[in-house]
């Protein structure tokens, strides 16, 4: 039960003569303030549309810069509302800023400090929870997986559309879906909505990779950031056309900002979430609010302020636990009252074990706490050029930060993350999944493990690969490995001469270097998946299962590819109960992973082939349709089905399902041979005999001498009987 709810519970309690007195109050009120008291009535309340852009500099939207492009929407925003022009997020990372600005706290309080290692924790109250209990309906459509709802801020929504289409197992990381789409499917959901609703609207087009659609890609050829930028703001013009045109602008309060911004190669960082300079944690915002004058705050906000400020709005009671301040005073002429503003870039922290990076900016004053410390005066260098940290005394710096973090040492959340993980995930430590901790980090760190001196080697990683790309294998091989010798803990290093190594088929030499990387780094989880994938494709069953069951990383716990890959293994060791137990567990974590269902499909029809139970065929052909409902441009799912389908006699089936899988994929071996069995069983001789030819030129390899005698017999009867 949420706080409010509990105080409304609370309330009922209360006796009649105070019940009196406080209807006797009210009707005091009622004469003096009219207005308070209307809009406070649920019919009368204003919609929340809150628009959030992924990687968005500021100084990308016009209204803050107008030297690189034109943001025509943002820029109405702008002249509507009141633009804050010294906005920060707490962190350069998605989900730990998303968290930031949905549940009103700091990541000291939420305890997310990255993309890939945390949850949003259950028992955490979100800004659409609370609405909730306003009479708000709400939603959210995502654009990019690391907001997926698995990560835990689909909390109190009604709908939480995250749907990316093609989900294949490789780079997940990077899946989205253009800003169209988002915006198409929340106008979908908008047109059917009565007032009040909460509608949130992610945009991830501007994080890297820079694909721009055209016009944008020719028009910002040489900038195509730009153009992902350009691209978004065109594309939420029809959402607040929209609003316009069916009079719900003036019914709406606007929040729009981004989650963080981007380097684009500043201060030796090309993307986020390594560093915390001005380049990804100064965020556009601008809020428009119907019946208020347009304006600009130069006063410093942040994304905790949000959460308070929608309260304030829409006057009804703050949650105690928010840590932000409403922006109202602010909009209204005030000052804010003065505080520091906490930060943090732990990615590299927790994922890669280098020294963690987090500070304070207050005032004029910027300082970042690492083993080689900066501090910046942000009035005279916003840009952050000129470290001043030289001859200052350090102490008065941390013993700031000290006094603003009161103890919240963000060094630990990821312990305590983990331990309610296992007390959570108890069933599952009982049957081998998980076991102790293996993560080690320093006790002490020095300039060598600062990121500042870390980032270059992640940059030569990037370069190697690049130049593989471009032909040089020899080379990018060699600089990785020098890369290695100079410093062993680059895991970036390591995946990334794993797949050279792969590329060239030196299949053992790339485990090899995967399992010095898990040596080295036993908390990353990049290094980690890819020895399970590899492993997998090399058929070595046990390792796999050995790896995933004794892994305590808490990334293992949440992805549905692990436990995808783990059924994989028991599946073809023929232990057909783990392995259904383990595809559930996957579907659990992801209810639309096509994937699990697709092996389901493939663990029942080997049952089926094994006992002949008709329940077991049918449990088959089930699953794979699912599959190709949640991914109809899934190949192997069709193929699946239709071997099925084959098996069982229906040939009409297999012939349909095996055509659509080569129309999916022309070149899929596998799919050619069943529908030339297909095409053999329904008497078609000469499409039997056209897609066996077909098989034996181009996929001959994949047979061994047995199956290639059974092929080279399946074409003679083709030819004898035609």
């Amino acid at each position: 039960m949420t706080e409010y709810s509990k105080k409304r519970k609370r309330n009922i309690f209360r006796s009649s003569s105070l019940i009196l007195l406080l209807l006797l109050f009210l009707n005091t009120l009622l004469g003096a303030y009219p207005s308070y008291f209307k809009n406070n009535e649920e019919k009368e309340r204003l919609n929340l549309l809150l628009i959030t852009i992924d990687t968005l500099r500021a100084d990308r939207v016009s209204c803050y810069s107008h030297e690189h492009l034109k943001t025509p929407l943002f820029d109405s925003l702008a002249e509507k509302g009141v633009l804050f022009s010294r906005a920060f997020a707490h962190a350069p990372i998605t989900l730990t800023s998303h968290a930031s600005i949905l549940l009103g706290t700091t990541p000291l309080r939420h305890g997310v400090h990255d993309n890939a290692n945390f949850v949003v924790k259950k028992d955490f109250l979100t800004l659409a929870e609370y609405l909730k209990n306003y009479g708000y309906s709400t939603a959210a459509f995502i654009g990019g997986y690391p907001l997926d709802s698995r990560f835990g801020l689909d909390q109190g929504f009604d709908l939480y559309d995250d749907e990316y289409g093609d989900q294949s197992p490789q780079k997940r990381a990077y899946k989205e879906r253009k800003a169209e789409v988002v915006v198409r499917r929340a106008l979908d959901w908008l047109k059917s909505q009565k007032s009040p609703w909460f509608l949130w609207v992610h945009c991830y087009d501007p994080h890297n990779p820079y694909e721009p659609p055209e016009p944008y890609k020719t028009l910002y050829k040489n900038q195509v950031y730009d153009g992902e930028v350009a691209y978004v703001d065109s594309e939420l013009e029809k959402l607040i056309n929209y609003l316009k045109e069916n009079k719900l602008f003036e019914k709406t309060m606007v929040f729009f900002t981004a989650d963080h911004g981007e380097s684009l190669g500043q201060h030796g960082e090309e993307t986020h979430g390594y560093l915390a300079y001005n380049t990804t944690l100064w965020v556009p915002l601008i809020i428009c609010i119907p019946g208020l004058k347009p304006g600009r705050v130069e006063q410093q906000t942040a994304h905790i302020d949000i959460f308070p400020t929608v309260c304030d709005v829409l006057k009804i009671e703050k949650p105690s636990f928010l840590q932000g301040i409403s922006l109202l005073p602010a909009i209204h002429g005030k000052r804010l009252p003065a505080r520091a503003i906490y930060f943090e870039c732990l990615y590299p922290y927790y994922s890669r074990g280098w020294a963690p990076l987090y500070g304070y900016i207050q005032g004029n004053e910027k300082f970042v706490d690492s083993p080689l410390p900066e501090l910046y005066d942000l009035e005279k260098d916003f840009d952050e050029h000129k470290n001043l940290i030289s001859g200052k005394t350090i102490n008065k710096y941390k013993e700031k930060l000290s006094q603003l973090t009161k103890g919240q040492s963000p060094l630990e959340s990821f312990k305590d993350e983990r331990r309610l993980d296992r007390e959570s995930l108890q069933k599952l430590r009982s049957l081998g999944y998980i076991s102790s901790p293996q993560v080690s980090k320093k006790e002490k760190y020095g300039p060598e493990d600062d990121v500042k001196a870390l980032l270059p080697y992640h940059n030569k990683s990037i370069e190697a690969a690049n130049l593989y790309e471009r032909g040089k294998k020899k080379e990018a091989i060699e600089y990785l490995e020098k890369i290695l010798a100079e410093r062993k803990d680059i895991d970036i290093a390591y995946s990334t001469l794993a797949d050279l190594y792969k590329e060239e088929g030196r299949t053992n030499d790339a485990l090899e270097v995967l399992r010095r990387g898990i040596e080295v780094l036993p908390s990353s989880y990049e290094i980690l998946s890819r020895q399970i994938n590899f492993l997998l494709e090399a058929r070595r069953f046990d390792n796999v299962i050995q790896i995933i069951n004794a892994s305590s990383l808490p990334q293992i716990e949440n992805d549905p590819d692990a436990w995808n890959e783990l059924g994989i293994a028991y599946m073809s060791k023929g232990d057909f109960k783990k392995a259904e137990d383990v595809f559930e567990k996957a579907i659990s974590l992801d209810d639309g992973y096509s994937f699990s269902y697709q092996n389901l499909g493939s663990l029942y029809f080997s049952i089926f082939l094994k006992n002949k139970e008709i329940s077991s065929y049918q449990k088959s052909l089930d699953y794979y349709k699912k599959a190709i409902e949640l991914e109809p441009g899934d190949a192997s799912a069709y193929n699946g089905l239709g071997a099925v389908y084959l098996q069982g006699g229906n040939l009409e089936g297999a012939i349909y399902c095996l055509g659509k899988a080569l129309e999916l994929k022309p070149d899929y071996g596998l799919a050619v041979y069943n529908l030339g069995l297909a095409y053999f069983n329904a008497g078609k001789l000469d499409k039997a005999y056209e897609y066996f030819v077909r098989f034996k030129e181009k996929y001959s390899r994949l047979l061994s001498p047995a199956q290639m005698r059974e092929l080279e017999s399946l074409i003679e009867k083709c030819n004898i009987r035609r």
